[in-house]
């Protein structure tokens, strides 16, 4: 965990439904539970707002990272198929050693 010396403050402009959805949420045993899921820190109901802020923050950056390496993964498996597809388009041009007999 950080120390406190680590942290900076930052302003976050929230609209309305922001500040709704923030609430809403807040309220709501099952998003802390999925919260706390993601996060894996306990998020208790009476936290502060910057605490839960950031944890909400923390969430969607644990979700950003992994659909990231989910995209990488997929590249690198297009590009796995497409060399094992190369590969195969060799063998079959390759005129076998038995051939040559």
């Amino acid at each position: 965990m950080k120390e406190a010396r680590d942290t900076v403050r930052k302003s976050l402009p929230l609209t309305a439904a922001d500040l709704r959805d923030l609430a809403f949420m807040r309220r709501s045993t099952e998003y802390r539970r999925v919260l706390q899921e993601m996060t894996g820190t306990d998020i208790d109901p009476e936290a502060s707002e910057a605490s839960y802020l950031h944890a909400v923050l923390e969430a969607g950056l644990t979700a950003l990272r992994e659909r990231a390496e989910e995209a990488g993964y997929a590249a690198m498996a297009a590009q796995q198929q497409d060399t094992t597809a190369e590969r195969q388009r060799v063998a079959r041009r390759r005129i076998p050693d038995w051939a040559n007999e």
